[in-house]
Parts: C-alpha cells; structure tokens; sequence
C-alpha cells in the first residue's frame, strides 16, 4: 500500500499560506491547531505527521526578509510531538533533530522518551543542518563542510542506536518480593569512543514496543545517499519529474542492497505539495490567488538560499546565472538547478515556482487528478508513497482527506485501517532486534 504523510507546517506549505483570508496567521504557535490537524491526519489513516526544524530560521538570513514570512515562529518540535502524543493513538510522529550541533545522548535521550510516551510511534528526521546559521548559535564561527557534516552524522546515528539498545527488552523484571527490579545482566553500557564523541551510557530508557524510533532521512547529494543507504528507514525527497524519481530510487535501492539491507527497508516519500478543487479550474484559482502574493524581494531571496548566491544583483527576467556547488542543501539545489536549464526559466519564473513549495512538486486539480498523479509515481516505480503539503492549513487537508484519501482507497492504493498501533508496523518495517539479546554471556 501507498504511505502518507503529512508534513506540518503551521500555516500551510505556500510561502504566502499565511495570507490567505482563511487561515490564522500565527497558526505556527497554536498547539489547539497542531491538534486539530493532527486528528485529521489520523482519522484519515495517514502513517505519520513530520515537523521540520531548524535552529535557526529557514532561508534567507536576514530580517528584512523574515518579515515577510512566519519563519520567526517555530515551536521546538519534540515538546509539541509530546504533547500530540496524548491525543492520537495510531498516527507516527516524526522530527527533526541535527547531528551537526547537538550531541548523541541528548538526542537519544528525547527520542527514546517520546518513542516511550506513544508506545511506538516516534520518528527521527536526521539532519545535518541546511542552515549555515545554525552554527552561529551553538558557539561555531562558521557551519562546517558538507562531507564533515555527513561524516559525523554516521557516528551519531550509531552511537544514539547503541544507546537504545542499553537495555534488552526483558531487562526490568520488577520483582516485588525479590526486591529486584532490573536483571543487570541485560543492561549495557555503550563504551563508545570514536572520532567525533566519547560515550559511555547507559540511556536510562528502555526500549518500546517498535524497539527503537524510525530513523528519517531527506539527504539527495551523494554523500546523502551513501548516508541513506546504511542508515534510513524512510527517506523524503524533492522530486519534480518522474523520470528523475524513477532513477533516484532505483540508485538509492541499488545502494541500499549493496549496504548489505532489503530494498524493502527504506520508504522513498517525495514531497507534493496539493491544491483540491470540485473542478481543476477551482483549484488552479486557489493556486494562483496565493501566487499572486508572493513578494519579488522574498521570492529572489528564497530561491537564492537554496542555490547558495546571491540572485538580487541579476535582473529578474534574465536568465539563471551558473551557481558554484553549495556547502548546505546539495540535492535540492541540483533539483533547483536542473529545472531551470530543462525548461529555460528566468529568475523569476524559477522564484514562482520554488518559493511556493521549496523545491517540491506541485499536484492540483480534482480528487481524481491528484489521486492519477499520487498513482502514476507510485505505480511507476518513482516513489513508495508521499509527504503530503498541504497549500493551506487546515482546510487544505481537510479537502485532501474528505475527497482524494477515498479515491485512493476506492484504487486499492491505500489502507482502509492501520496495520498494527506502532510507526513501524504501519510502514511495514521490522522491529530491530537487540544487538545484545542474541549474543552469548561471555560476548560481551
């Protein structure tokens, strides 16, 4: 069956969502709105929420043009996974968390809690931070280089693994009359020393019941690939064609075998971004209603953080200037890149189409044009599902779920019930075993 997700984002996907006359425009810090369209998402049988982070603000950085966006204001996303926790039973919860400028045992530390606190259902988006300003706020003079990123990224992922498997999944025995309420037998002390971090452990988390959270990745240049291909269980990606999709995934598949795993344990989710109308017209005035209100100094300003120049000294109706490789976003900028040379846009026909999603594809018209969208990647090998981006949140996924979500299920595209009550059932991803459960005594 095809996955879903939903990725949340305040006020919606399009950069201008928060003008639109029905959304509430400081959505971003409304815990009753993450509710909301969270309950949604589940009722509707979605796999998972994601919530991107920062620790710094996303694009551009400079407040002249922050004020024209709501990148200002982002609440820290494993305190609101927590508390949406509480209120939803089935649905993933997915977030963000850098390896660059925090350390392993506090990242273990949260996820493992929040994995606790819903039984299953929690989901690490592993980042290597695309920000450069990021730095700037955890005592960096710079942002480090690209493959450095990546490679402390490996160890990181490794070392918060081994710190989830501290304890083997009958280690508390909680033995009253005993007076025992752990087998120190099966608790572990990591012992890590590597390049970048000196761990000893023990996390003082047990395992849950999907044994240890999903690990999420969105890497696309080579380096993210390779990452992806050792480490990741699902995979979001910025596709605009097809073709591309189709090769992307059979590489990253053919790199996963040769990392030693199964094809069938990494999720390829690219991002669309989704506009529903009774009529495809309804939903191309939808559409351009919002992209008529995209500001030039915004747009310009976007589509230059993600091509890694500065585009404002160049005319608007020219061409795309060559840009040198960037040491942030890699992927998305070759996506960026490739879609300016293949179609021959201006500088501002190529803001138009970015800014309004980052990069990711856009799928409007009836239920039935979206669903042949969804169905046409799927069915042809691009993808193994979709983050769903709604243009306007929350009447943008509400549209989605009362009309196209149905006509998935009525092509037998998507589940009519979920599968099982943790993220990795639903996904169809085994439960890791314990690395320690199956060893000997004395192996240790």
């Amino acid at each position: 069956m095809m996955k879903l997700g939903l990725f949340l984002y305040g006020t919606g996907h399009h950069i201008s969502s928060w003008r639109d006359p029905g959304v509430t425009p400081n959505a971003n810090q409304s815990l009753r709105h993450y509710i909301e369209i969270t309950q949604i998402a589940e009722r509707a049988l979605f796999d998972f929420v994601f919530n991107a982070d920062s620790n710094s603000t996303f694009g551009p950085d400079d407040p002249d043009i922050w004020k024209r966006t709501t990148v200002s204001m982002r609440l820290e996303p494993l305190t609101l996974l927590g508390a949406l926790s509480a209120v939803t039973s089935h649905i993933g919860l997915i977030s963000t968390a850098t390896t660059t400028y925090l350390d392993p045992f506090h990242v273990a530390r949260m996820f493992a809690t929040l994995d606790q606190l819903s039984q299953g259902r929690a989901g690490w988006n592993v980042v290597t931070s695309s920000a450069a300003s990021e730095a700037l706020n955890f005592s960096h003079a710079a942002h480090a280089p690209h493959d450095q990123r990546y490679e402390r990224a490996a160890e990181f992922i490794e070392v918060a693994q081994g710190l989830w498997d501290t304890w083997e999944d009958d280690a508390y025995v909680m033995d009253k009359a005993e007076g025992l309420f752990f087998d120190p037998a099966k608790l572990h002390m990591l012992h890590h020393r590597g390049k970048h971090f000196s761990v000893r452990g023990p996390l003082m988390v047990p395992r849950s019941p999907q044994g240890q959270p999903v690990i999420v990745q969105a890497g696309q240049s080579d380096a993210g690939r390779e990452l992806a291909a050792r480490t990741a269980e699902v995979l979001f990606t910025v596709q605009q064609k097809i073709e591309v999709a189709r090769e992307f995934n059979a590489d990253l598949k053919a790199r996963v075998v040769k990392a030693g795993r199964s094809p069938d344990s990494i999720k390829i989710m690219p991002g669309v971004l989704t506009v529903v109308g009774r009529t495809r017209q309804e939903a191309e005035d939808k559409f351009q209603r919002l992209q008529a209100l995209i500001h030039p100094e915004l747009g310009v300003a976007m589509l230059s953080d993600i091509v890694g120049m500065d585009l404002s000294k160049f005319p608007l109706d020219g061409p795309v200037p060559e840009v040198p490789l960037t040491n942030t976003q890699q992927g998305r900028q070759k996506v960026v890149m490739d879609m300016a040379r293949s179609e021959g846009l201006t500088i501002r026909q190529l803001y138009m189409r970015v800014a309004t999603a980052r990069g990711h594809r856009v799928a409007l018209g009836t239920a039935a044009d979206i669903a042949d969208a969804l169905e046409e990647w799927y069915r042809g090998g691009a993808a193994d599902g979709f983050n769903i981006m709604p243009q306007v949140l929350p009447a943008g996924l509400t549209e989605f779920v009362e009309q196209v979500v149905p006509e998935l299920q009525r092509r037998g595209l998507f589940r009519t019930r979920y599968e099982g009550r943790t993220l990795r059932e639903n996904l169809g991803l085994p439960r890791p075993p314990n690395r320690y459960s199956a060893r000997p005594a004395a192996a240790e």
